[in-house]
């Protein structure tokens, strides 16, 4: 087989109190670039459970994903998503609303879709880099699969306008992490009425070795790395 390969564990730790969740991932990428993550996403103070899948092409446009989210044991919805290059989609199901279809329609290609793991938050910087000198016209519709800052909600298909990708550059960064040592970029996902989300990035791969929300007054560390990373 001729794709590579890589996973890791990151730790949810809230300031006071210690752990309070985890994400598992693991990534693999296929010759022409497209890329898969799968990520289990657990908050032990919301009894929340998020699975997820998510891929993107060698742009880093998504092309499609599926999230099954359960709160306090229960199921609160399970939705499968397809981008294309004029248009975003799901069909769903949520324990609220029952069966549903959404659909809209893009003059461009859809830029991104949020579905709430950490390492997709880290994919932000290449979102960034490929777009920062395009014009505004030119940028396609953002998605989310939940407004709330947990993600628990849902999933839709949750249209976001471009701030929501908008990113500060802060540099290169050599930063220790139960997972080791790395060089990182270093970067602020800023989002519209909250305080920025600053992450430390790894390689072309773009893999989170640190995440800090003060929103949250959580810190998101690495702690195991293993794989065919670039």
């Amino acid at each position: 087989m001729k794709h590579r390969s890589y996973k890791g564990k990151l730790l949810y730790l809230t300031d006071g109190q210690g752990e309070m969740g985890r994400e598992t991932f693991h990534v693999t990428i296929q010759p022409d670039g497209t890329r898969t993550m799968r990520a289990t996403c657990e908050m032990d103070d919301d009894r929340l459970i998020r699975d997820v899948i998510l891929t993107v092409n060698k742009e880093w446009y998504p092309l499609d994903a599926f999230v099954r989210l359960s709160i306090e044991e229960k199921l609160v919805g399970s939705t499968w998503y397809c981008f294309t290059d004029h248009s975003a989609e799901c069909e769903g199901f949520t324990a609220k609303e029952g069966r549903f279809t959404e659909h809209f329609d893009s003059e461009n290609r859809i830029r991104f879709f949020g579905a709430h793991p950490l390492h997709g938050d880290a994919w932000g910087l290449a979102i960034w880099k490929r777009d920062k000198d395009k014009d505004s016209s030119e940028l396609g519709m953002c998605f989310a699969s939940s407004h709330l800052p947990n993600g628990g909600s849902g999933p839709k298909l949750e249209p976001a306008d471009n701030s929501f990708t908008q990113h500060k550059y802060i540099g290169m960064e050599e930063i220790t992490v139960p997972a080791g040592t790395f060089q990182t970029e270093h970067f602020q996902f800023l989002v519209d009425g909250y305080p920025p989300i600053d992450i430390w990035a790894i390689g072309e791969d773009y893999v989170p070795a640190r995440l800090r929300w003060d929103y949250l007054k959580q810190t998101y560390t690495l702690v195991t790395l293993s794989g065919d990373i670039q």
